[in-house]
């Protein structure tokens, strides 16, 4: 571990100069990059030299242990006990700071919601999942934008796909990819039956334009008339679009907007996010694929969590957390869930570090 923590301090050096060259340079891009770079380390470095003090002082603390007068000799004891939970707590904090990054923590996202098996229970469920993120993300002040809507009968949803701007938003949303469960009796049932049905929910991780490229070449775009609501120039005009990508075969429909660039420019988003989330899947399915233990695979279609409606329980079954407070979980009160998930894989990759020596 201490081999690394210097190699990153001996980088933040150079960063440091290097920054210095940049600004004098007047290079704005390169600023940019190293002063990010810094960023991503400075906590690390900081923490580090702290421990390295800490433990200078206790060597001296304990020279002067043994060979200080017995009053003095006290106050050092005292002092050394100190010192020593100090060590052990910036070790702590250390070992927090070299669990590896997450890259796309703190990128926007894109959240897909459409129902699954159960059909009308099903869009039902969709259409309160939506609205729950909807409202967690507004509690966090998070910007949300509807990119687009596919209503099913009596309220419910069958697809639907919206844009979250904010801080750590794919940080404390990237748990959320699953198959989700409900287990309630529909209101149309007489008898009283619990069914169960569910909903998949897919949060991509927004891309940039220099992460993903589409060429022109590869796209196949269709217009045509949007259905649905959406005022007079509905079923008039070529406003809706339609998006192929044709080495992937990716389609992706837009037509909420009346006007087709403004649809194809939301397609374009939406296509870009999905494209960059295929190749972080298959960047995680080739590292899965050594890993000996793993609480769950990331696929799409494992179910990760149920909510049973009569007895007001959330479970989720990757890390066995329960929760009593459905309603309250569906009212976008998300936080007890997204930290629990949080604080489990944090810890995961703790002890992965921890094993790995580093």
């Amino acid at each position: 571990m201490f081999d690394k923590l210097e190699t990153v301090e001996g980088k933040y050096e150079e960063l440091m100069a290097s920054l210095g060259t940049a600004a004098v340079q007047s290079d704005a891009n390169e600023f940019r990059k190293q002063s990010k770079a810094l960023a991503e380390i400075a906590e690390l470095v900081q923490k580090y030299r702290e421990f390295k003090a800490v433990t200078r002082e206790i060597a001296s603390t304990e020279e002067m242990i043994k060979g200080g007068d017995p009053e003095m000799r006290d106050l050092a004891v005292e002092e050394l006990n100190d010192l020593n939970v100090r060590k052990e707590r910036l070790s702590d904090q250390i070992k927090i700071l070299l669990v590896p990054k997450d890259p796309n923590d703190d990128r926007n996202v894109m959240v897909e919601i459409r129902a699954g098996t159960g059909g009308e229970e099903a869009a039902l469920f969709a259409s309160e999942l939506y609205r729950a993120y909807v409202r967690y993300a507004e509690r966090q002040r998070w910007k949300v934008e509807l990119m687009s809507l596919s209503e099913a009968d009596k309220g419910g949803i069958k697809d639907v796909v919206v844009s979250i701007e904010g801080k750590g938003a794919y940080s404390k949303l990237k748990y959320e990819s699953g198959v989700h469960r409900v287990q309630r009796v529909p209101a149309t049932e007489a008898s009283g039956r619990i069914h169960t049905s569910a909903a998949t929910v897919a949060v991509l991780p927004e891309a940039d334009e220099v992460d993903i490229q589409i060429h022109e070449k590869d796209l196949r775009i269709d217009t045509f008339c949007s259905s649905g609501p959406g005022g007079q120039s509905v079923n008039t005009t070529y406003s809706a679009v339609r998006i192929t990508h044709i080495p992937t075969g990716t389609v992706v429909s837009q037509q909420d907007e009346k006007s087709q660039v403004k649809n194809r420019a939301k397609a374009m988003k939406v296509l870009r996010n999905r494209l960059y989330e295929a190749e972080m899947q298959k960047q995680h399915d080739a590292i899965a694929k050594d890993r000996k233990s793993q609480v769950g695979t990331g696929d799409r279609s494992e179910k990760i969590r149920t909510y049973n409606f009569p007895q007001s329980r959330v479970t989720d079954h990757r890390i066995n957390f329960t929760s009593h407070q459905l309603h309250d979980v569906m009212d976008g009160y998300l936080d007890e869930l997204i930290d629990a998930l949080s604080t489990y894989y944090t810890a995961e990759k703790l002890r992965e570090v921890t094993q790995s020596g580093q």
